[in-house]
């Protein structure tokens, strides 16, 4: 079909080193193509059906071979373009600047698509770029080919030729632009070609209903093309179509040419936006990792039906930090716009299972009848050293104490990812605070999101790496991409089926516990309930004297503070385990303590992150008791904190689990 014999030199020299090729390393020239260097990349200019192309190959490629397809200036705001490249995407263009997206154009995107994607193997699914009158030719050929893009990025797009180069609105248009624009259109007045209804803001076909994602950049001062008539009103369309869609301003800089000529002050936000959206059309499926032990039917049918609800999360940073929460929680008002939801974010960082089966009480279910709750905790379990057997004996308090306040609540627990996770599930071992948590998910029914493994597996297949992409256990604005694409999914599958059941509302039946002193009625205890002796004082808003960083909630805020020396305070309690939240900084002591006038045992507050924080930090003193009165006792001896820094103990809270009626 193909009659440029650069073209056809460039398949069959890609035939000789297929593997090399594969890999986007190719060490030869391609005959019949100008080779030059684009940002350190090998860049192939060509003739394709008499028009300029050209093809900037990655260093490696990931692995289906991702492209990015510009339209139009292609040498206009390229970081973002680089970016890419550099992460193992290949980068096209091809020239057909004067056709105004029109169906000749749309041809020719065709033929060289079909170029790309069936001789030189790129996936099937493309990234468009589009800039300014670039906006007409991804729209244009995006609504005719729906299935084969994975996503779009524009930036100040035209999206109504009415606007530009017509001047028909606010903008002042371009005469010439204008006259050409209706010859290769083929109209023969004004009239006709305002009467057009086929441009982008006219027609979104299947685009937003197939859900392709679209991320605009535009300037609010643009007199050239003007967003009021352009981006504003088709995103708003997009939309209430059902399609996913954000809007970046750059109001930031200097805005040239009339306010169509803006800096890109976050180009890795559409490289981000861009790799997340090509990546996810690879062969592994989110469905993979997911236990469902059920549907999420009853938040699904309060949230539908009822038009309220709430969602709970429960965990530490990845929890508390902004990112794949937000995410959720805007797929969740979106799916359900005219319900009234409150969204509770009850992620503290450094905090694992047994500091929130203790906390839950005080951070979530005193804010209200929860419907929905997320919790996660194997990060922070394993990396703070929790045993096997307080991993499963807190995260089933969790679970108990959730269903015991509200037995119709849904719950989902998530596996999130660390380096050490990877590495066991490398070497064919299931991380053990996974399998302690999911143990306890399998009893309660309660289902399960193994993130940790997603991720292992997904960097194994080549999809993205761990140092420049996830980046870190706090992931990136990319890895949060990946928790919250493989959470919605889940979600959406969720939702789905409960949709499709006719079942009323489920009422939760407790089982029996797996471990009897689970803590199933975990609670915190003011210190002002403790016998104080000499060396303590209740100090009402302790704040640090050492410069030592803080966290919310353990400073400015009363504190049991004792010192080297510290006589035995007294604190009496009823239940089977009682333990201590304390402020660990640099110079936290070591304690003595014993239970019931029992053996003296000691302990050291000091943390490994000590020395950058006043860390909070839960303390379990003693579990296994029988569930009855007992006396705990706290010293500070001289002998056990000796040195230059004077030593000290900060209690912000006890906590006892209490088990009431065997709850």
């Amino acid at each position: 079909m193909f009659k440029i014999y650069t073209i056809l030199a460039i398949l069959c020299c890609q035939l000789l080193f297929t593997q090399a090729y594969a890999q986007s390393q190719p060490k030869d020239s391609f005959e019949g193509a100008e080779i030059s260097n684009w940002k350190g990349f090998e860049r192939y200019d060509f003739s394709f059906q008499g028009r300029n192309a050209r093809l900037v190959l990655p260093d490696k490629a990931i692995p289906g071979k991702p492209w990015i397809w510009r339209a139009r200036f292609p040498d206009w705001h390229t970081t973002a373009d680089s970016l890419l490249v550099a992460e193992g995407f290949h980068l096209a263009y091809v020239n057909t600047d004067n056709l105004y997206g029109n169906k000749d154009a749309v041809q020719v995107w065709d033929d060289f698509y079909s170029l790309l994607t069936s001789e030189l193997d790129l996936q099937e699914q493309v990234s468009l770029m589009g800039v300014s009158r670039g906006g007409l030719f991804i729209y244009n050929w995006a609504k005719a080919n729906v299935d084969k893009v994975a996503c779009i990025y524009a930036e100040a797009p035209v999206l109504d030729f009415k606007s530009w180069p017509g001047g028909f609105g606010t903008g002042e248009g371009s005469p010439k632009d204008w006259l050409r624009l209706k010859e290769v259109y083929g109209f023969a007045t004004d009239e006709e070609a305002k009467n057009y209804a086929d441009n982008p803001i006219d027609n979104l076909n299947e685009l937003p209903t197939k859900r392709v994602p679209i991320l605009h950049m535009i300037g609010l001062e643009d007199q050239i093309v003007p967003a009021g008539e352009n981006t504003l009103p088709f995103v708003q369309n997009y939309i209430k179509s059902g399609g996913l869609a954000t809007i970046v301003t750059s109001v930031d800089g200097e805005q040239n040419l009339k306010g169509h000529h803006f800096p890109i002050q976050t180009p890795r936000l559409v490289a981000d936006f861009i790799k997340y959206n090509s990546i996810k059309t690879q062969a592994l499926a989110s469905e993979n990792y997911h236990k469902t032990n059920g549907v999420i039917l009853n938040a699904y049918h309060k949230f539908s039906s009822n038009k309220s609800g709430r969602v709970a999360y429960l965990g530490g940073s990845i929890t508390h930090n902004h990112g794949w929460r937000d995410s959720i929680n805007h797929f969740i008002q979106e799916r359900f716009p005219d319900a009234s939801l409150k969204f509770i974010n009850a992620g503290i960082p450094s905090m694992g299972s047994t500091p929130s089966a203790f906390r839950l009480e005080r951070d979530v279910l005193s804010k209200g009848k929860v419907d929905l709750l997320f919790v996660e905790a194997a990060v922070n379990d394993s990396g703070n050293g929790r045993t096997s057997k307080e991993q499963k004996r807190a995260m089933e308090g969790i679970i108990r104490q959730a269903r015991n306040s509200n037995p119709e609540m849904d719950i989902v627990i998530m596996h999130f990812v660390d380096p050490g996770k990877i590495s066991l599930y490398r070497e064919g071992l299931i991380p053990e605070v996974i399998v302690n948590h999911q143990a306890v998910a399998d009893h309660y029914g309660i289902p399960t999101i193994n993130l940790a493994k997603e991720v292992t597996d997904r960097i194994d297949a080549g999809e993205f790496s761990w140092e420049k992409d996830f980046k870190n256990l706090h992931p990136s604005p990319f890895g949060q991409g990946i928790y919250s694409h493989s959470i919605i999914t889940f979600l959406t599958n969720s939702f789905n089926k409960s949709k499709l059941l006719k079942e009323e509302v489920i009422h939760y039946a407790v089982p029996t516990k797996l471990d009897p002193y689970a803590y199933g009625s975990g609670f915190l205890v003011d210190v002002k309930e403790a016998k104080l002796a000499k060396g303590w004082q209740l100090v009402p808003d302790w704040e640090p004297a050492d410069n030592l960083n803080t966290r919310p909630n353990y400073v400015s805020q009363p504190f049991l503070v004792g010192k080297s020396g510290a006589k035995s305070l007294k604190f009496k309690f009823n239940g089977t385990a009682v333990g201590i939240a304390v402020a660990a900084g640099q110079d936290a002591a070591t304690i003595r303590y014993r239970i019931d006038k029992g053996e003296w045992k000691q302990l050291d507050l000091l943390t490994p992150w000590s020395k950058q924080l006043h860390l909070p930090w839960y303390y379990t003193l003693a579990n296994e008791l029988s569930n009855h009165a007992h006396l705990l006792e706290i010293s500070i001896p001289d002998n056990l904190n000796e040195g230059s820094q004077q030593k000290a103990c900060r209690i912000r809270y006890f906590y006892v689990n209490s088990d009431h009626n065997n709850k």
